[in-house]
């Protein structure tokens, strides 16, 4: 491919972008939801150390989308199914990292080799296999989007009202369980939320790319703030920023957008550690 072949790849829908963008306007929404839900629910994931149980959840959630699509149910319906059992799986039996860390090692090589064994099976469409895994953000529809919108909200909401115990918990859960808060509950309540959340990121930016908006924005916020609410604020932010511009890049062109979401997010993340350095570096020298 030479230079000119790229160069159209990359922007060859430059001249006619307004009119694409008019047309993608529910993939854009769907990016800063789920940049908005995958950068607060992150917070507590690195928090928790638990980046690693989303791929495992992202496993099974690709898993049960796949069963869904062999059978010809409704593919939203079977990821929430396989992330939720992926997701109470791991907080009911792994209580402690290392346990966890061996119960997601296992869910994610089963919930891979089921899913792989499905889309084999499924003789449709290999556009919708390949979804399954990479997404389908430029393609979202309103009832795609709807399910979104009403997912996420109750994700929010339910985040909302947990907020205070599960950061104490996820701060200091000896001490957590020495006041009282309820931490068995509220971790299999997170972990829930957890799944829910990745339910529906895989079906709009597939299992791949899961951990480029619900690990990685957070991951650079802790980088350059530590304030309770600072931190957030900038992973939400972060979320939303490499969602949304991965998008409005994307369809400048032919290419997927998944090369433009997790490069964005981890050019952020690059820039917020490099800051954290030097900040860090200032410090000790003071």
């Amino acid at each position: 491919m030479n230079a000119a072949d790229v160069w159209e790849a990359m922007f060859g829908g430059l001249a006619d972008y307004g009119d694409i963008l008019a047309l993608v306007s529910n993939s854009v929404w769907a990016g800063a939801i789920l940049g908005l839900v995958g950068g607060l629910m992150g917070v507590f994931v690195i928090q928790r150390d638990m980046a690693f149980a989303v791929h495992g959840i992202s496993e099974l959630s690709f898993a049960g989308a796949a069963a869904a699509l062999l059978i010809g149910a409704d593919v939203v319906t079977g990821s929430i199914i396989g992330s939720l059992v992926a997701a109470g799986l791991i907080g009911w039996l792994g209580a402690r990292a290392r346990e966890r860390n061996s119960i997601v090692g296992v869910l994610m090589s089963f919930g891979l080799g089921l899913g792989i064994l499905f889309l084999s099976l499924y003789d449709g469409r290999s556009a919708n296999r390949f979804s399954l895994l990479t997404g389908q953000i430029v393609s979202v529809q309103s009832a795609q989007l709807g399910w979104l919108i009403g997912i996420s909200a109750f994700v929010l909401i339910a985040l909302l009202l947990i907020w205070r115990p599960l950061r104490f918990d996820s701060l200091d859960p000896q001490s957590a369980a020495a006041r009282g808060v309820p931490t068995v509950a509220v971790s299999l309540g997170f972990m829930l939320l957890l799944g829910l959340a990745v339910a529906v990121a895989v079906h709009i930016i597939g299992a791949l790319l899961v951990m480029a908006l619900v690990v990685t924005p957070a991951a650079a916020a802790v980088r350059v703030a530590s304030g309770a609410i600072a931190v957030p604020v900038l992973s939400a932010l972060f979320g939303i920023v490499a969602a949304v511009g991965g998008i409005l890049l994307a369809v400048m062109g032919t290419l997927p957008v998944s090369p433009y979401i997790t490069t964005i997010s981890f050019v952020i993340y690059l820039v917020c550690r490099v800051v954290g350095a030097r900040r860090g570096r200032v410090t000790a020298a003071r």
